[in-house]
């Protein structure tokens, strides 16, 4: 499969703005409160800054604020994330699975190289790479591939519950490095077959059998893991799931 990039590059973003770009598009992803306060965390610098930052996109047709007060992409700027996110996905898998790197140190360095890859260069590693659907941590690489349909959080599961990991979660810049060690360490990753041995609402922890070992989690821990529930009492919860 080969995207049509041509316009893609005619007015390429900074890379300021590719990273509020890139991180607009992770909240959306993750139906994330899309509010500046919320961004100016995520990218980790002052809420004035962020302000600045958004007028400037705003002027450039890339966002725009709805009647909540809420960011929202533009098609233009939608049209700008993808690139960008798409970019950084294929890289990952570059450099996961051509340079045997870890995931945490494959999110950092595909943030650095994305911006100098072409559109030659990118077509060819995804079509070197096998033609990936998604990033290391399972994320779809826009458009070659979209989430599950039936995705729950892995934090809205109980007791008994079994699923098949799915994803990831994007994350903010400062909790991405902790979060992503700690999950592939404890082999918390795609297509490995969960078990909710206790599902604790009191002390909001998830335990759960992975790959013949137990994990506690904290449910904001677990919330940033994606599923699709494989066994019954999980499956009909439909008010859960993820459309």
């Amino acid at each position: 499969m080969q995207l049509d990039q041509s316009n893609n590059r005619s007015a390429e973003p900074s890379e300021v703005v590719s990273r509020y770009l890139e991180a607009i598009y992770y909240m959306w992803s993750e139906k994330e409160p899309l509010r500046s306060a919320r961004l100016a965390d995520w990218l980790g610098v002052s809420r004035p800054t962020v302000a600045v930052g958004l007028r400037r996109m705003t002027r450039d047709g890339l966002v725009r604020m709805n009647g909540r007060k809420e960011i929202e992409l533009t098609p233009k700027g939608m049209q700008s994330a993808e690139s960008i996110v798409r970019r950084h996905r294929i890289m990952e898998r570059w450099l996961t699975d051509g340079l045997g790197l870890d995931w945490v140190t494959a999110d950092a360095e595909a943030a650095r190289l994305e911006h100098a890859v072409s559109d030659v260069v990118e077509q060819r590693l995804y079509e070197v790479l096998g033609q990936p659907a998604t990033c290391p941590h399972g994320n779809p690489i826009p458009g070659y591939s979209q989430a599950a349909a039936r995705e729950v959080r892995l934090s809205s599961l109980r007791t008994g519950d079994m699923a098949g990991v799915t994803r990831v979660s994007e994350v903010a810049e400062r909790e991405a490095p902790l979060l992503l060690s700690y999950l592939h360490q404890r082999d918390l990753t795609p297509g490995r077959q969960v078990q909710v041995l206790e599902a604790d609402d009191v002390g909001k922890t998830l335990r759960v059998k992975v790959a013949d070992r137990e994990v506690t989690l904290s449910h904001e821990t677990a919330s940033k893991v994606w599923a699709v529930p494989t066994s019954a009492s999980s499956a009909v919860r439909q008010g859960k799931v993820k459309a």
